[in-house]
This record gives C-alpha cells, structure tokens and sequence, in this order.
C-alpha cells in the first residue's frame, strides 16, 4: 500500500532534521560532494544539458542545484518534502548571492506538482528510492521535463537491498522514513516511455545515475 502525502511529509519531517541538514550544508561548504551528485553535474555537463533552468527535485540542501548553476546552468528551483533542508537551501543561496537565480519551495513533487514550473533539466538525485511507487513521480517529473532528465537510484543487488532492509529497521521507531530499491529496467522503461532516451550513464557499487534526453 502506498503512503500518504501526509505520512511521506510526517517521515520526511522527522527524518531530514534541522541537524541532519546542517551537517550537510557545512560539508558541502567544505568541499564535499555526494558521489551521485557528482556523478549527475558531470552527466548533465557532458550530455551538454548544462544550460537553461533547472527543476531540482528532492533537492535537499540545493548541493546539486549550486553545483549546476556554476556549470551555466541560468535560473533554478529547489523542491523539498523537508522543512529543516528548505530553509538550509534558502541559506546557502542567500550566502552564495544567488537568490534571484534560486527559488526553493516546501513540498513533494506528487503534492506541489502543479505549482511547479516546467524546466529545461529536471533532477532527482536520491529521489526514486524514497516513494514506494516510482511511476507516478517520474511521470511527473518527465512532464516537467522540456530538454533532459537526470536521475539516480540504488542497483538492485542482494547487498544494497540488505543495507537498505538494515537502515529502514533502524529507522522504523525514530522517523517510521523508507527507503526502496526499483527495478532500474522498469524506471528507464518509464522515462524512455515519456519520451526520453537515455544518452549518458554511470554506476558505483551502489548506486546507478542516468542522463536522458528528450526526443525530437
């Protein structure tokens, strides 16, 4: 059964904290990058999607959205389920002088969807693996999606999917946050079905990021 908008915004709450973001933010200042954000700037800059606006999706602190407007990217938006990292991307934004450029909004994207602007790249870095259903997410983050989408998503292996069974047992009794491993055949065939192909792809032990172009 899938969770509620409500009951995803509840365990988002309680999971993504103020302390959790700020930890974050101050290693990003520090000059640490997530290796799948890396992996999705280098992508984008690479499949030559690197200009033009941006929708980040579950955008958390802004990393990847800061990352991609250094790489020429124009203007951006930030959407994220957590309060706590909202107002961390709000920061670093003003910090970084970038406020007309960055607009960051509170919310999931199957609840503030319609609010949302189409943009030429569409991002979710880490986004997939936290919905129990993955189609209803990309068709919409597809349907926003005017030029290229990029996204990354944990490899179903027998050693991600036992880490992951670990972190959501852990967590059942603090945030009651999940986490979940789709099928990447199954995620590319719904962007693929939306109109994209997949034009850049690369892999960690854990974690698979692809870039996706719009078809003419």
């Amino acid at each position: 059964m899938m969770a509620s908008c409500c009951d995803f915004r509840d365990a988002a709450a309680r999971q993504f904290t103020a302390g959790k973001a700020a930890k974050e933010l101050q290693a990003y200042r520090n000059g640490r990058l997530g290796p799948t954000t890396r992996l999705i700037r280098d992508g984008v800059v690479a499949s030559e999607l690197n200009q033009g606006s941006l929708l980040d999706i579950g955008g958390g602190i802004g990393a990847l959205t800061f990352e991609l407007l250094g790489c020429g990217m124009t203007k951006a938006v930030v959407a994220d389920a957590s309060a706590a990292y909202v107002a961390a991307a709000r920061e670093e934004a003003s910090r970084r002088g970038q406020t007309a450029s960055t607009t960051v909004i509170h919310g999931d994207l199957l609840d503030v969807g319609e609010r949302l602007p189409a943009a030429d790249l569409v991002t979710l870095d880490r986004v997939v693996c936290c919905f129990p259903g993955y189609e209803p997410m990309l068709d919409e983050a597809t349907r926003h999606a005017v030029r290229g989408l990029a996204v990354s998503y944990p490899l179903d292996r027998w050693f991600v999917r036992a880490g992951m069974w670990v972190e959501n047992a852990r967590r059942a009794h603090k945030s009651g946050f999940r986490t979940f491993v789709h099928p990447p055949a199954l995620i590319r065939v719904a962007i693929e079905r939306a109109g994209f192909r997949l034009s850049w792809r690369r892999t960690t032990v854990m974690w698979a990021v692809d870039v996706f172009q719009r078809t003419a």
